[in-house]
């Protein structure tokens, strides 16, 4: 087992293309064709998480925190994340993060957290723009069927939970090849008008290549006519946060309690409470103060997230109860969710979560 098998199941779960900007995911340290003794999983690699890592005989590391987040200009051991990376390399341990690009996905980070508070009809919060781009073909009527079939194979036509979409016009096309033309209908040197099927489907940016590819190797003409559009339309499945339902409306103060209960919180830092049942329930692993306007446009009773600036909790405006739980509280759930990607592909792979405490803070 190499690192390059292990990480393309996760990156085929959460593409690296749908981080943030400012993030680093991806391999960090070490090289995709190493050999994996044994995979370690954690929400944040420390020196602590190598140590355990030597200790089990795991030579890769699978973390939600990018451990090289910033630049660095030296690497001497004068901080933590610095004598991280010198001792993983000592140890021929790769790092390798999942971090936005988890958060981001349906089946992320937020519908871990959804699920330990057992929330239902899951949606994302904040969907993402920009995402979606519109293909349209022409193809003769011969080979309609053909090209969207590979198109859909490839990854396109994927609407919410609909596959398979397509939209079809009949229309004429005009083309004349030259004498070094072996046009697949008509002949070089004239002129034909022939009835063509106009194609129109969407796929994700990410899938573009892809997509092209197919609709080449599928497509009859030796010159293939295609548009491509970016279309700003908002991705249902792709997206910050996550709004759910209780199964029951809870008072505010047994929410309370259920938040810490599920999160295992040591403390909940909240806003006045509104005197309304919670019932629609806003969430976002990490820091998600970001997402406090969609939260109340959302119509939540709650919002439960992390990280929140004094003055950001007058911002409630007593619209919905926030609850800051902490950042960790709200992630430690994530090294389940690369436990579940591996196990399903490589059942018999050596895979641990790690035991290591990362939480930075401490309550008295």
């Amino acid at each position: 087992m190499t690192v390059h098998e292990i990480i393309t199941e996760i990156e085929n779960f959460a593409p690296l293309s749908y981080q943030e900007d400012y993030d680093n995911c991806g391999l960090i340290i070490g090289q995709k064709t190493q050999t994996v003794s044994g995979a370690l999983l954690t929400l944040d690699c420390t020196e602590e998480v190598i140590d355990e890592a030597i200790k089990n005989n795991c030579n890769l590391i699978i973390a939600h925190h990018p451990i090289l987040f910033r630049g660095l200009k030296k690497i001497n051991g004068s901080n933590y994340v610095e004598r991280t990376i010198i001792k993983a390399i000592q140890n021929n341990i790769a790092i390798y993060a999942a971090h936005t690009n988890l958060d981001n996905v349906k089946l992320g980070v937020n519908k871990k957290m959804a699920d330990k508070l057992g929330l239902k009809n899951l949606q994302i919060l904040a969907p993402k723009n920009n995402v979606l781009k519109k293909l349209v073909t022409f193809v003769p009527e011969t080979h309609q069927q053909v090209v969207l079939q590979a198109l859909f194979n490839a990854g396109a036509g994927n609407i919410g939970n609909y596959s398979d979409c397509s939209f079809s016009i009949e229309g004429n096309g005009t083309f004349k090849g030259n004498s070094n033309t072996t046009p697949f209908i008509g002949k070089p040197n004239e002129l034909s008008t022939e009835k063509e099927i106009r194609i129109e489907t969407v796929f994700e940016f990410n899938n573009e290549s892809k997509i092209i590819s197919e609709l080449l190797k599928a497509h009859p003409y030796e010159e293939v006519a295609y548009d491509i559009y970016s279309i700003t339309n908002k991705h249902q499945q792709i997206g910050s946060g996550m709004l759910g339902e209780l199964d029951e409306a809870m008072d505010e103060t047994t929410f309370l309690e259920h938040v810490k209960k599920s999160l295992i919180s040591g403390c909940l830092k909240h806003t006045q409470k509104t005197k309304k049942a919670i019932k629609k329930v806003a969430i976002c692993g990490g820091s998600g103060s970001f997402l406090l306007k969609n939260a109340i446009n959302s119509g939540a009773d709650a919002f439960i997230t992390s990280d929140f600036k004094y003055h950001e909790y007058f911002d409630a405006e007593n619209k919905l109860l926030l609850i800051d739980a902490g950042h960790f509280e709200t992630e430690q759930f994530t090294p389940e969710i690369f436990y579940e990607i591996i196990q399903n592909k490589f059942p018999t792979f050596a895979i641990r979560l790690s035991k290591t405490n990362t939480n930075p803070v401490n309550y008295f």
